[in-house]
């Protein structure tokens, strides 16, 4: 696994590069890779087996380490755009992206403790967290995938269309959702 160092240096290096969304998209992958990573600790944290238990408390260490990049590749961005003539809107964004990838990085390193401790109480308190990490991490990742899309709008005209962008794909799930229940 790189060192959080030179990622964080990944997400400067495209900021002086001139683009801000190539890092935050660059970050937008390394949060799904933890998002799927804490689904599947969750998961196995959900059965009964030592086993499973076993390999979810191996997934939300894996999920720690990402999210110690995650955090520290938005440490770096948000610097680099700290040193840049940004747009305010996106300082504004990557700084609440900081707080929410260190609220996840806190859960995920409580978590990795609780789930490492001989107790049943304490297991249960490390599956309670890896629960609060998940719904963490899928916040993180959206919002990432939603700040990754530049606005491409003139003033007083209608917005463009990407055809990759996140939150339109969210907003038509979320609004064909009932009619796929139905067939």
């Amino acid at each position: 696994m790189p060192e959080p160092r030179a990622t964080a240096r990944a997400a400067t290096d495209s900021v002086e590069a001139g683009d801000p969304y190539k890092a935050l998209r660059q970050l937008g992958a390394r949060a799904h890779q933890m998002l799927a990573a804490t689904r599947a600790a969750d998961h196995f944290n959900a059965r009964d087996t030592d086993d499973d238990r076993n390999t979810g408390s191996w997934l939300i260490s894996t999920a720690l380490a990402l999210a110690t990049d995650v955090a520290d590749e938005i440490d770096g961005l948000a610097r680099a755009l700290k040193d840049k003539p940004a747009d305010a809107g996106l300082r504004l964004v990557v700084a609440q992206l900081r707080v929410r990838a260190h609220q996840l990085h806190a859960t995920a390193r409580a978590a990795d403790h609780f789930l490492d401790q001989d107790t049943r109480a304490d297991q249960d308190t490390g599956g309670w967290l890896v629960a609060t990490a998940l719904t963490l991490a899928t916040k993180l990742a959206s919002e990432i995938d939603d700040s990754a899309v530049p606005a491409k709008r003139a003033p007083g005209a209608a917005a463009e269309l990407e055809p990759h962008d996140p939150a339109l794909a969210r907003r038509v799930a979320a609004a064909t959702a009932p009619l796929r229940g139905a067939a």
